[in-house]
């Protein structure tokens, strides 16, 4: 009987989550959730040092405001002893070793073997230290750091977006899983959780597939199958730069503060990098559905945080006014106005906060954009403006009478009269604008 399908997402708490991460965490979501199966949210806190509990709050609100619900949480800093357990079975197994270089020489050993051609592995030198040797080299450094002694053959696995994957393990180096300080590594940490937890399917970045390899001996040496990986491709700029440097002003808060709405955001990174059009969904149970990790490729792929914005836009459309009430009385908008407000102004804006200029110029009119030409033309239709309040016919009053007036017509006729009433080029009809505004500068 097959497992339930079981996937986790497994943040470091050293800062917030941005769009990389998102990817990882939704696409194991949606493969749960699609399998009817177990999200885990598994914190990797086991560096004492740089792990934050701040970050740890951050990671669980931005999930909650994604609508990312998980079904349990998991913490490595709690699982210490599990890890420790497993370190003891590879020593058994002769699979784990110490090792005392230091970074210098480490470093040195790699130029030299990169200038004789040699990949730049570790050359195992630990292997041949006599235990005199090391109680030595332990008195003079302190403990060293433990390796995973790799079987230097071909490592094989099908990966779920990248296809047959083979990895020579006599080109990698035996991996570091303990720190000379104690601290247990992301390697060991994850493959004794992901065992022991029963996770399923992985799927996380590209830059994970030497490290998977890696995985996959460790798993079987403690005498476990491997889950199914899968590695997405990494995330580059709208022209293909590394977006490496602007994750940090691409965190999910700053998104959100920005006004980006969670389906717009969802909706993009669900089909982003994949053989799909990206598709504004208002239900997550529409992304379930739609979600098919067979259609994603290996190219790196393109995201551009201007994107989100269209699709919020968009999102925002299909929202009713109640919706959104809170964010109309906190402008000030007439409780008997809001309804009209709102329909007026939502397929004019991109975010929320577009609303503010929309409600400032109704409340207290617009900076009239007149130009050289039509001075004399909008002095004299103002004159004919009729007092407030204005209704839903007013504009097509007004701008007939105009008409008569001048002989104006189409945009000559049209255009001047919206510069000089709202300030801007576009936005909403007109008929449907001038009942909301309060003063209008143009006429003093």
């Amino acid at each position: 009987m097959a497992s339930p399908t079981t996937t986790r997402f497994a943040p470091s708490p050293t800062g917030y989550i941005h769009v990389g991460n998102l990817r990882t965490a939704l696409m194991n979501y949606l493969i749960a959730r699609k399998a009817g199966g177990t999200f885990i949210l598994r914190i990797d806190d086991t560096d004492p040092e740089r792990s934050k509990e701040e970050y740890v709050d951050g990671i669980k609100q931005d999930l909650e405001w994604l609508g990312l619900h998980w079904d349990r949480i998991e913490r490595q800093s709690a699982r210490l002893e599990q890890y420790h357990a497993a370190a003891e079975d590879l020593r058994a197994k002769g699979r784990f070793y110490e090792a005392f270089e230091t970074p210098t020489e480490l470093d040195l050993k790699r130029k030299k073997q990169l200038n004789m051609s040699k990949p730049p592995v570790y050359d195992r030198a630990a292997l041949l230290l006599t235990d005199e040797e090391k109680d030595a080299l332990r008195a003079e450094r302190g403990d060293g750091v433990w390796r995973f002694k790799l079987e230097q053959q071909r490592i094989e696995w099908q990966d779920g977006i990248l296809g047959d994957i083979s990895i020579d393990a006599a080109s990698v180096s035996d991996p570091v899983l303990i720190r000379g300080d104690g601290q247990i590594l992301y390697t060991l940490a994850s493959v004794v959780d992901d065992t022991e937890m029963g996770v399923t399917h992985v799927v996380r970045g590209s830059d994970h597939v030497t490290n998977t390899a890696t995985q996959i001996q460790i798993m079987q040496a403690l005498g476990h199958d491997h889950p199914s990986f899968a590695h997405h491709s990494l995330l580059t700029g709208p022209k293909g730069e590394a977006l490496s440097k602007r994750l940090g002003v691409l965190a999910l808060r700053d998104l959100r503060e920005q006004g980006v709405q969670p389906f717009a955001l969802l909706s993009l990174m669900a089909r982003l990098g994949s053989s799909d059009t990206v598709e504004l969904r208002t239900d997550m149970a529409e992304l379930i559905d739609g979600f098919d990790i067979d259609r994603f490729g290996a190219a790196p792929t393109k995201f551009d945080e201007r994107d989100l914005f269209p699709l919020t836009g968009r999102y925002l459309q299909t929202l009713e006014v109640d919706d959104v009430a809170d964010k109309l009385a906190a402008l000030g908008v007439p409780e008997s106005k809001t309804a009209q407000f709102w329909a007026v102004t939502k397929e004019n804006i991109e975010t929320l906060g577009d609303l503010d200029t929309w409600w400032a110029m109704c409340r207290d009119g617009a900076d009239p954009v007149i130009e050289d030409d039509d001075k004399d033309f909008v002095a004299e239709a103002v004159a004919l403006l009729p007092e407030m309040p204005f209704d839903e016919n007013t504009w097509r009053n007004w701008t007939a009478t105009v008409k008569d007036a001048t002989g104006r017509k189409g945009r000559g006729l049209f255009r001047p009269l919206r510069l000089a009433l709202t300030g801007q080029e576009h936005g909403p009809e007109m008929a449907a604008l001038m009942p909301l505004l309060q003063v209008i500068k143009a006429k003093e």
